[in-house]
């Protein structure tokens, strides 16, 4: 591990420790099923750079699952996460994030927490973004502009255990997305009372499933009236179009869906293009910002956007400089691929890596390393991969404390989507099906000594899916980890509970062990 701590001039820290480690894991269903074990050869890299330029964060670890038997397959897995934002000249940064991950197929399906061994209804997601931002002042004007490249790709998910004889859905493939932003603002005081902005976006997005397109642009106009020291008011008005188009899927005689070997929908492409949402007209939108220090800011709003009433909110606090929370409300139009990529851009740059070989690893709950940036939750994208297009509303909740050898967090949430689909389409279609999901995650790390330490998740997750009479799902699990570390050579044993419980079928308990051996460069 390569370490530089800082100067008195500025705090600058660089670290790299690339690894390779070996373990052994044991897989037992406790209802009375089998007792399986294989090895694990996996390699990796956690890596930081933060300075006054830089602020880059590197997770990422490779695993080669080495089956024992038939029973447990030979699979490939990635996981990892990168944050970055580097200054590259006055008033000019690039900004980039990328994930790799394992997430929930089919809501309908199985819902594993701890995956360990051959688990369902689980694709290999990997996603990533970057662009440009560039502000500065022409005299008491603001103005910034950035711009994203977004790519997210889906590997097939495999059996999803979803009932026989239950509609077919869709596989996500792949989408790019492009966005472009900018806004020019004056602050309240500077040329008049109150606080004006003007800003506009143009962003599309490609999917490979179906032709799917999105295309939306707006543009709008904010105002900011101070009514005390620690109080505003702030109102907007602008204008809004989108629209999300997409092709048939080629049918059999029987007028189903025709898939490909991977499941996906095999694409019409003499169909013409069909529409799935489409809005146009005016938003608008008014609420209060309260900001009593400098260590909180409440901000709530509530207006007219996507032909309906919605409400929209965030809160941040940074009760001390170890505590944070921050908790957000929001409603939007959204696709899996831009969900996701929002979701990875508000996750901080330094975050807390969890040294977890069972746990939803990046696929939830994310903590940051300081109060400034408490960290974020994806489980609102990941309920389930859609394909389709949907309305996203709910609210996320993150609690994260660093103190000494102490590290706590807890994230909690509610998402609802309604989902968007062309009318009078081919098969099963999913406009107007609403599905909704809660979760929890708590982790703790505490550090024994230089050279031991243990760490522990906990997970709870309800599902509902919407489709026909499908039940509802929820699943609990537990991951537990001690380490220790002999010079360069580390040691782990952790150990892993899950249970998954659905009307109609048994409830199902499985537990997990591995002990592994790490080599650190």
């Amino acid at each position: 591990m390569i370490a530089l701590v800082a100067s008195p001039a500025a705090a600058r820290e660089k670290s790299i420790a690339p690894y390779i480690e070996l373990g052994q894991v044991l897989t037992a269903d406790l209802n009375g099923g089998d007792v399986l074990t294989y090895s694990t050869i996996a390699a990796g890299v956690d890596a930081s750079i933060q300075n006054r330029r830089a602020e880059v964060q590197v997770s990422y670890r490779y695993e080669r699952r080495i089956s024992w038997d038939k029973n447990v397959g030979d699979d490939d897995i990635h996981s990892g996460l990168a944050r970055a934002a580097v200054k590259v000249a006055p008033g000019v940064s690039i900004e980039g994030g990328a994930l790799a991950t394992r997430a929930r197929s089919d809501i309908r399906g199985s819902a594993p927490v701890v995956l360990a061994g051959n688990v369902d209804n689980i694709s290999q997601v990997y996603s990533a973004y970057v662009g440009p931002t560039v502000s500065t002042n022409v005299g008491p004007v603001s103005v910034g502009a950035s711009y994203r490249f977004g790519y997210t790709k889906v590997e097939d998910p495999g059996f999803t255990g979803v009932a026989p004889g239950s509609p077919r859905l869709d596989n996500y493939d792949s989408s790019k997305s492009h966005v472009l932003q900018a806004s020019a603002g004056v602050k309240a005081g500077t040329v008049l009372p109150v606080g004006v902005t003007v800003s506009g976006a143009y962003e599309r997005e490609d999917a490979g499933q179906l032709d799917q397109r999105y295309e939306g642009k707006y543009g709008r106009a904010d105002v900011v009236v101070p009514v005390l020291p620690t109080l505003a008011v702030t109102a907007g008005v602008g204008y809004e179009k989108i629209e999300i188009s997409q092709r048939d899927p080629v049918v059999d005689g029987a007028g189903e869906p025709v898939v490909d070997s991977n499941g996906r929908f095999r694409t019409d492409k003499s169909s013409p293009r069909r529409i799935a949402y489409e809005t146009d007209g005016l938003i608008y939108d008014a609420g209060v910002i309260w900001k009593p220090s400098r260590r909180m800011t409440l901000e709530a709003r509530v207006g007219k956007r996507y032909g309906g009433t919605i409400y929209t909110g965030s809160l941040s606090y940074a009760a001390t400089r170890s505590l944070g929370i921050q908790v957000g409300v929001y409603d939007s139009v959204e696709t899996f691929g831009r969900q996701l990529r929002d979701g990875i851009a508000s996750l901080p740059t330094s975050f807390i890596d969890q040294r977890d070989s069972f746990g939803q690893q990046f696929a939830g709950c994310t903590f940051g390393k300081s109060s400034a940036s408490t960290g974020g939750c994806l489980n609102d994208v990941f309920q389930s991969i859609a394909t389709a297009s949907y309305r996203a509303r709910g609210i996320d909740a993150v609690i994260s404390a660093n103190r000494g050898p102490l590290s706590f967090g807890v994230g909690a949430g509610y998402a609802n989507r309604r989902f968007y689909a062309p009318r009078g389409g081919t098969g099963y279609s999913v406009n107007g099906v609403t599905d909704e999901s809660y979760y929890a995650q708590a982790f703790l790390s505490a550090s024994l000594d230089r050279n031991s330490g243990i760490s522990a998740n906990v997970f709870a997750n309800y599902f509902e899916s919407g489709i026909g009479n499908t039940p509802g799902i929820f699943s609990t699990g537990a991951t537990g980890l001690y380490y220790r570390n002999f010079g360069r050579i580390g040691t782990t044993v952790s150990a892993g509970i899950y249970s998954f419980s659905q009307d109609g079928t048994e409830d199902q308990y499985s537990a997990q062990a591995q002990v592994g051996v790490r080599y650190q460069f």
